[in-house]
């Protein structure tokens, strides 16, 4: 799979990366020296964990699509804005509004660094 070039092509990369189902395409989207969180509350870090996280959402069967709401970029860092779900026919097996962090790579292209999947929903506080 191809890195996007783009920051703003982050978020339909990652879409088409996972639904091919595969952990090391998927995987090749992270820097997993970064955060993702996979469920409200539970950040993790580090590549195992990061694999864990990415195992568990490809448990869910279906299809993603993410909708990019905004994406800001200065210089090797970007910020994007997403609306995300998996549906399986009419079922939607989940959805959420997120917030990523993206840095480019020497090469050009562009890695997730962080994912809140979950961090642009309304219910959402600190603790």
């Amino acid at each position: 799979m191809n890195l996007p070039k783009r920051a703003e092509d982050a978020h339909a990369t990652l879409a088409a990366a996972f639904n091919t189902g595969d952990v090391a395409t998927v995987m090749s989207m992270y820097d997993s020296t970064g955060i993702i969180v996979p469920e409200p509350g539970r950040p993790v870090t580090g590549k195992d964990k990061f694999q864990t996280a990415i195992e568990a959402i490809l448990s869910i069967k279906g299809k993603m699509e993410i909708r990019t709401v905004y994406c800001l970029q200065t210089g090797d860092i970007a910020v994007g804005r997403s609306e995300w779900n998996i549906t399986d026919g009419n079922e939607v097996k989940i959805s959420a509004k997120g917030i990523e962090v993206m840095r480019q790579q020497p090469d050009g292209t562009w890695k997730i660094l962080i994912d809140h999947a979950f961090g642009a929903e309304n219910n959402l506080t600190a603790k």
